[in-house]
């Protein structure tokens, strides 16, 4: 295909040590992929590194010393230079009513989802231009596109993370730069709900009766798809939910 990316290609994947993060890497590992996997957890990462030959590198996303340091390593790396940035890392905290918000909870959900995000986005920014293009892809959520009770906080923050990519596209308009926007509903993975509410059996209970949640590597296929279509082809926003999913409230149990 004349306009597609040449191979191999190389791409940072950050919240790499569990979830969708993880997946990614793996399923562009198995396609050829260069990966630079990135998140808080060494351990976690040095494992993935063993089992899929990924490069790993600990960084807090929410520390300017530590994205100027990953960014660093991502695009000085023998071999191919850095193509694509996959944004993953971020997640919820509590499920606080408006009247009751935990302000903590809601400054580290905005602090995870939308600054993070953005320090690594302006961080890889410069390279994609230098290089002549790249592929900046942002996971978000239905979240950003709808509310619900006790959502408050995480729809704020997901809310805010979407505008991140939708501006960023009127502002590269005419850069060989591609923005990409999936939105996944309902994802069963190891920790995200586990995180959320604290207890294995509040998590076990969001996906209680639901016949078949997507899980991460649902979403890492939906990741690989719009990076490996040619390159004119910009997926602009990508809403992923499961078949027992109509809405964020609206879920199918037996």
């Amino acid at each position: 295909m004349t306009n597609a990316y040449p191979q191999p290609r190389r791409a940072l994947v950050t919240g790499a040590s569990t979830g969708i993060g993880a997946d990614t890497v793996r399923l562009l590992r198995s396609r050829g992929w260069n990966v630079v996997a990135t998140a808080r957890r060494e351990e976690r990462l040095d494992a993935l590194a063993v089992e899929t030959g990924c490069e790993p590198f600990a960084a807090d996303l929410t520390v300017d010393d530590d994205v100027a340091r990953l960014v660093e390593f991502a695009t000085s790396r023998p071999g191919p230079p850095l193509s694509a940035l996959v944004n993953v890392a971020g997640g919820a905290l509590g499920m606080d009513s408006i009247a009751e918000a935990d302000l903590a909870r809601w400054q580290a959900m905005y602090d995870r989802n939308v600054l993070a995000t953005l320090r690594v986005t302006k961080a890889v920014l410069p390279h994609f231009r230098a290089r002549g293009g790249g592929d900046l892809v942002f996971i978000s959520s239905t979240a950003g596109h709808d509310t619900y009770p006790g959502g408050g906080g995480y729809v704020a923050a997901k809310h805010a993370e979407r505008v991140i990519p939708r501006t960023l596209r009127m502002e590269l308009v005419g850069e060989p730069i591609r923005v990409i926007d999936i939105a996944p509903g309902m994802v069963r993975t190891p920790e995200f709900s586990l995180n959320r509410l604290g207890s294995q059996d509040a998590a076990d209970a969001v996906y209680a009766g639901v016949a078949e949640p997507l899980v991460g590597a649902d979403v890492a296929e939906a990741i690989a798809w719009t990076l490996e279509l040619p390159r004119h082809v910009n997926v602009d926003s990508l809403v992923v939910r499961p078949v027992a999913q109509a809405t964020n409230t609206l879920v199918a149990r037996t």
